[in-house]
């Protein structure tokens, strides 16, 4: 798997410094975890799975969910896991015929409601539950997630990795008074079990759902002041540099157009300085299709330190990974940062002229940016992601 793969290699030349690298499962965990970019998630009482990875028919995709969760009927759970076994069981045999490879494979998720169905669906996969990546645990408990995170680790002295990726969505963590004390005790359970967590996720519906808000088209999560403060209390716990996670973005839902009450949440100026007249005919575009909101809301979680997103609709990966690619001034200053720190402290000039680059405090960003630089690429100097996106946009149409 690569991201931006559906490019020619002439265009890759073109629009990147340092080209995206290959990945798959088997990828060291502490790059794999930059490498999921947008995440889609499919129910698991969806048919043909296997078919739609095998023709490749959602571009671009690098990781995705098939959920046993909210996203399926009670009443469906039964027929849900048969449909599930059955799609890994035809993946396995294509891998085994070699109609598809490993690296070919998207990083494949499953999200499960209980220790027993896990350990259940686990029995009736048997090989074929190698195909997975991980398990997705939504609603993560400490005293429950730690019991999976252990049945997860015993699954792993098969030799295959199997990562898990806890979902924070629950009422402890929304709710002020007992919010720390339950971020604190599941932070303990999961450095317990560090090796096997890939991401952070955040149900940001879960928790809006709680108090009855719904955001619109028009407004991203980062809106929202209630969800603001508890993923500001998320990303304090678990991006913290002595013991951090990769937190991902959540989830974005909207995917058609629908009367707007707002101003459009892209400035005209970026566009025209870009692409002139062409350029503000493809910001209508973007705003047409509500792909603004989106934009903003993936601006705002890079921001605040989260990498990737959660997503709902294909229409979205290339969105979120044109957005995520590394800049060229981002890579060469935390490339010189990383290179002084292991000779000097203090302080530099960025090769830009344009900032000071401290070593000892933007460490740990600099780490970040070249990891996320391996996946997402770098980006030439003088390109940008709207240069990017414009491209997988426009090839996304053609």
């Amino acid at each position: 798997m690569k991201l931006f793969s559906n490019l020619y290699e002439k265009e890759l030349e073109s629009l990147f410094f340092i080209k995206p690298a290959k990945f798959n499962k088997d990828t060291d965990r502490e790059v794999l975890a930059f490498a999921l970019g947008a995440t889609l998630y499919m129910p698991a009482t969806r048919e043909n799975i296997h078919q739609e990875l095998l023709v490749k028919k959602h571009d671009g995709l690098a990781s995705m969910v098939i959920c046993l969760e909210d996203s399926i009927a009670d009443h469906e759970v039964g027929k849900a896991e048969l449909q599930l076994v059955a799609e890994l069981k035809h993946l396995n045999e294509a891998l085994e015929k070699d109609f598809l490879s490993k690296d070919e494979l998207p990083l494949i998720f499953v999200r499960i409601r209980s220790l027993e169905q896990l350990q259940h669906i686990a029995v009736l996969a048997g090989d074929a539950f190698k195909v997975l990546t991980g398990i997705v645990i939504p609603k993560f408990e400490p005293a429950s997630g730690k019991g999976i995170l252990k049945f997860i680790n015993d699954l792993n002295t098969n030799g295959s990795p199997l990562y898990a990726m806890p979902i924070l969505e629950t009422k402890r963590i929304i709710e002020k008074e007992t919010r720390l004390d339950e971020l604190l005790a599941i932070k303990a359970v999961v450095d317990d079990y560090r090796e096997l967590i890939l991401n952070v996720r955040i149900g940001a519906t879960d928790f809006s759902g709680l108090y009855g808000i719904r955001r619109n088209a028009d407004t991203t999560v980062w809106d929202i002041g209630v969800i603001r403060d508890c993923i500001s209390d998320i990303v304090n716990v678990f991006l913290r540099y002595d013991s951090p996670y990769v937190v991902s973005g959540p989830v974005w839902e909207y995917f058609s157009s629908t009367q707007r009450m707002l101003k459009p949440q892209l400035r005209q100026t970026p566009f025209k300085t870009a692409f002139g007249q062409d350029g503000l005919k493809w910001r209508a575009e973007l705003i047409d299709r509500h792909m603004d909101g989106l934009i903003q809301e993936i601006l705002m979680d890079i921001a605040n330190g989260l990498t990737g997103k959660t997503i709902i609709h294909p229409s979205h990966i290339k969105t979120v990974h044109a957005l995520n690619a590394v800049s060229y001034e981002e890579y060469i200053d935390a490339k010189n940062i990383v290179d002084e720190a292991e000779n000097h402290n203090g302080v530099r000039k960025s090769a830009f002229a344009n900032k000071m680059n401290e070593i000892k405090p933007h460490y740990y960003w600099a780490q970040k940016i070249l990891r996320k630089s391996q996946v997402y690429g770098v980006l030439q100097d003088g390109i940008t992601n709207i240069d990017l996106l414009k491209q997988e946009i426009c090839i996304s149409n053609s």
